[in-house]
This record gives structure tokens, C-alpha cells and sequence, in this order.
């Protein structure tokens, strides 16, 4: 009986050992196997659970799918490869230094250092090359353009006012005062020629000076029958002092010979235009006092004017005295003038950060009206270089870029752009000549 006991004992116990050994094992085993990562150093892995030792950031479990499935910066490692950076799939443009997913939830394509194929001068840091292959690049419309190494003249375009040209300005005034007995110029933009008839003036003190004159002549006639050399040229100088107060009075020269001529003083005296050129100005009507230094009448000669452009601070640089410009009519496109730089303004205006320079142009025909907007074409020069269409650069505001053509891939560059001119670009470093780069 107590051997029955006994053996019926071990049985039972033998059975729980049976059933009991797997589960524990099993449980050693997935105990053992868990591993720990850190979020911000995936590379780091552990087996217990615990701190980072880089950045002391909590570590976290391994999901089950990782462990299934390496990771791929474990997987670089234990193939000797070394990550440089992961690339969103959908655009190779986007990258990240540690794994990411995207929008649609797929992983972040891991770039490996031996998937460059050396350096490249110019490849901008953590951004992968975009590879297309032939029928893709047709298929997508890819165009692209070669680098090339010539001359790029540089042009800019900016909208200017005509002006008349302020030294060919000139205002009629009177030295003396008097009265307007007859206006021969009565209208505004009335087209007048030099010595040309404007006004008779009536002037007591006109008047008094021609007659002072008349007896100037008598006394110098009589003196001239002097023996004594003193009494002759006497009545020589006080006849000249005498016509000299007529002209600084603008009396004009005609006037002057006609009274020598005639003996007999004028009520009035005719004065005419100084210039040629269009009264822009006129302050006076028949039968008006005027006053010395009053402005009667503004003649103003537009055969020649001035054309004032305003220009960017980053395009005024490049501006210079002497410079060759045309401007474009508005009204008619192919009629085109040419000029020259005559003055750049010292100053920026500072509500449009714009420098004002001035262009004399001849204006045969009047054909540049003053108040009239016309298209300045300065010529800037020329800069030699190697050159792409401006198209190829894409401009972040804090690096420009290019993505140059190899092979079957498209690599970004870092370049620096210079001078900019009909959709052209001058390549300073970034880009040689002969390479080919992808267009916008």
C-alpha cells in the first residue's frame, strides 16, 4: 500500500514539473530577449531597462515588430555601414538625422556613406541625390541646360519721369519797376524763339535813363571838338556809362541803336526772349505793375531733358557716370532714344529704398514730354563667367541651390549666384562649366 502511495506521488509530481518547466523557460527566455532603445539615440541599445548614457533620456522597450525586424541603424552597424541620414521616399528633398515617418506613415529610406560615390564639392550636407531614370526623366518633362562659360551682359529695367533740364531753364524778370503795356506772348506752351518780341514795358526810370543817354551823346559830340585829350575821352566815358546803365537795365541792343540812331527816347521799351523754347510759366497780364525781381514769363528749352529713374540698392552698384541708357516710349514701343548717365543722387530714398539717377537724352521731335513715364535700359556692363539659365536656381533666402545632372540621378549643389540678366545667371562656385543642370 504505501509503495502504491509513493509511486502514485511521484507521478503527479513528475507532471507538474512537466507542465511547469516550459512555461518558465518560456518566460526566461522572453524575459531575456526583451531589449531597451533610446528615442533619441536609436544606434543605443540595452537589454536591461535604465537611462540613456548619452543623453539620459528613459529607454524604451522594443516593440515586437522591431524585433522581428532589425532596425535599420543595428543593421548598418552589424554590415559595417555607417547612416548619414534618412530620406522621406516620397521626397528625397526632405531628410531628417534620425528615423522619421511621413505624412502616409511610411519609414524614412536610410542614406549609407558608401552610397556616395565620394565627395562632391558643392553637394549640400543631408540632402541625397534625386535619381530618375531615363524614361522617367521623359516621362516627367525633366529639361535641363548646360552650364556654360561666356559673357553675360548685364541690363536692368526701371520706370522713369521726364524732366526739363534745369540749366536750360530761364525766368524773365525786370530790374526795374514799371507797367505791362503790351503782352505779344498771352498763352502757356506758346513756342517762342531767342529775341523774339515778349512785352513793352512803360518805365519813368526807362524813360529818365534814355534820356540821360541822348544827353551823353550831345555832351560827348561837343567834347570831341576839345584840343585837350582829358575833356575828349571825358565825353567818351560819360556816353559809355550812360549805354552801360541802359543794358544792365535789359534794355535790348536794338533798342539801344535805335535811339542812338533816331535822337528821340521811347515811352516804352520791347523786351525779348532770352532763350528759345515754350513758356511754361507766365505771371502777368496786360496792364499789370510789376516789381523788380518779379517773375514775369518762364521760357524753357526742351531740345534737351532729363530722364530721373529710380533704382534698387542692389542694382545702383552696378550704375556709374557716363554709362550708356535708352528709354522705351509708352505710346510707341519701337521708337527707342539713347543717353548717358549725367547724375547719380547721393542719397536713398528711404520709403522705397530706391536710388534716383538722372539721364540726359536729346529730345528731337519732342518726342519726350516732360511728366511723360517712359522704360530706362542702363547698360551695366558686362561680366564673364560661367553662366545657367536663372531658372535652374532655387532660392531659399538662406542658401541657393541647383541640382546638377549624373547620370541617371540629380545631386544638389550649394552655389553662389552673381550677377542676374535676361534670364540669365552667373555661377561664382557650385557649378562648372559643361555640367548639365535641371530646370524649374
Amino acid at each position: 500500500m504505501k509503495l502504491r502511495i509513493l509511486i502514485r506521488s511521484a507521478l503527479v509530481l513528475l507532471v507538474a514539473v512537466l507542465l511547469i518547466a516550459p512555461l518558465a523557460c518560456h518566460r526566461g527566455t522572453q524575459e531575456a530577449a526583451q531589449q531597451y532603445y533610446c528615442p533619441m539615440h536609436p544606434d543605443y541599445h540595452s537589454d536591461k531597462p535604465g537611462d540613456c548614457p548619452i543623453c539620459g533620456m528613459r529607454l524604451v522597450p522594443v516593440e515586437k515588430k522591431k524585433e522581428e525586424k532589425p532596425a535599420p541603424s543595428a543593421q548598418a552597424q552589424a554590415a559595417g555601414r555607417k547612416i548619414l541620414f534618412y530620406r522621406n521616399p516620397m521626397n528625397p528633398a526632405i531628410t531628417s538625422p534620425v528615423p522619421a515617418k511621413d505624412e502616409m506613415g511610411m519609414d524614412y529610406v536610410p542614406v549609407y556613406s558608401d552610397e556616395l560615390k565620394g565627395p562632391v564639392p558643392g553637394v549640400v550636407p543631408e540632402h541625397a541625390p534625386v535619381e530618375v531614370a531615363g524614361e522617367g526623366v521623359r516621362l516627367a518633362g525633366v529639361q535641363t541646360a548646360v552650364a556654360e562659360r561666356r559673357p553675360l551682359t548685364r541690363t536692368t529695367r526701371a520706370a522713369g519721369v521726364v524732366m526739363p533740364d534745369e540749366t536750360r531753364v530761364r525766368r524773365v524778370q525786370t530790374k526795374i519797376s514799371g507797367w505791362v503795356e503790351k503782352l505779344y506772348v498771352n498763352s502757356t506752351g506758346q513756342l517762342v524763339r531767342a529775341g523774339q518780341p515778349l512785352l513793352s514795358l512803360y518805365s519813368p526810370e526807362l524813360l529818365a535813363s534814355q534820356e540821360e543817354f541822348l544827353r551823353a551823346k550831345e555832351a560827348a559830340a561837343r567834347f570831341s571838338q576839345s584840343s585837350l585829350p582829358e575833356v575828349r575821352r571825358g565825353g567818351d566815358d560819360l556816353l559809355a556809362a550812360a549805354r552801360r546803365r541802359l543794358e544792365l537795365f535789359d534794355v535790348p541792343q536794338s533798342t539801344i541803336a535805335r535811339l542812338e540812331r533816331t535822337g528821340t527816347a521811347q515811352r516804352t521799351v520791347t523786351l525779348t526772349a532770352p532763350v528759345s523754347g515754350y513758356v511754361t510759366g507766365k505771371e502777368i497780364f496786360e496792364g499789370q505793375q510789376v516789381q523788380p525781381g518779379m517773375d514775369l514769363l518762364t521760357v524753357t528749352d526742351l531740345s534737351r531733358v532729363w530722364v530721373e529713374a529710380d533704382f534698387f540698392e542692389y542694382e545702383s552698384r552696378d550704375l556709374r557716370l557716363g554709362a550708356r541708357a535708352s528709354v522705351a516710349l509708352p505710346y510707341d514701343p519701337g521708337a527707342k532714344l539713347t543717353g548717358r548717365v549725367a547724375f547719380i543722387y547721393p542719397t536713398v530714398d528711404p520709403q522705397t529704398r530706391t536710388l534716383k539717377a538722372r539721364i540726359e537724352f536729346s529730345n528731337p521731335g519732342l518726342a519726350l514730354k516732360p511728366g511723360m513715364y517712359v522704360d530706362v535700359t542702363p547698360d551695366l556692363g558686362t561680366r564673364e563667367g560661367v553662366v545657367i539659365p536663372d531658372s535652374a536656381v532655387i532660392d531659399t533666402g538662406v542658401r541657393q541651390v541647383v541640382f546638377v545632372q549624373k547620370g541617371d540621378s540629380f545631386e544638389p549643389r550649394d552655389v553662389r549666384i552673381g550677377e542676374r540678366a535676361d534670364g540669365q545667371a552667373v555661377v561664382l562656385s557650385g557649378v562648372t562649366a559643361g555640367e548639365r543642370s535641371h530646370l524649374e
